[in-house]
């Protein structure tokens, strides 16, 4: 019994040692969304100014492709607006985008100066779609599958590594 009272501790140490090891392993900057394999929640948008349309959960449905979020306030936006246009120009997935926080023209504005990488844009200015898409900052990036499902959520600036490393799989993956 006088061993019980010596190794307890020693035990619960190492236990707690290994759990907080582990939690060093984990990327603080990925953060797991509850809406992973849930439908993309129902929304309509309107288009930003200068745009006929807007868009609308039911334009993600149909073929697998990216839902990206942008605003022209974003610096990171700028940072991932190349590789947007790469994957446009290369027609390797369409890509939708939700014009979040902008005023009036800014958007349209910054498209003119970077270029349209999106086949189709809505305007949340008030930022109800984004809550319900539980985004935290723009840019944020969502891969869905034809059913209208999310299957991924990157938050920040994609990088041609994330882009090559594990989007772009599963994009094949899901087109199988």
């Amino acid at each position: 019994m006088k061993q019980l009272g010596f190794y307890l501790p020693v035990v619960i140490f190492i236990g707690l040692l290994g759990y907080m090891a582990y939690g060093l392993t984990l990327d603080p900057s990925r953060l797991p969304s509850a809406l992973i394999n849930d439908p993309v929640p129902e929304f309509t948008l309107p288009p930003i100014e200068g745009f006929i349309e807007g868009l609308s959960s039911e334009d993600l449905k149909g073929e697998v492709s990216l839902l990206n979020i942008w605003g022209s306030w974003c610096e990171p936006c700028k940072d991932e607006h190349p590789l947007l246009m790469e994957i446009f120009e290369n027609d390797l997935v369409p890509i939708y985008g939700i014009n979040w926080k902008d005023l009036p023209g800014q958007g349209t504005k910054w498209l003119e100066v970077w270029e349209n990488p999106f086949k189709k844009i809505g305007n949340d200015f008030e930022g109800r779609v984004i809550i319900d898409l539980g985004v935290s900052a723009a840019p944020e990036t969502f891969v869905i599958d034809r059913q209208g499902i999310i299957r991924f959520r990157f938050e920040g600036a994609i990088t041609e590594k994330v882009w090559r490393e594990e989007i772009f799989p599963l994009i094949l993956e899901l087109r199988k």
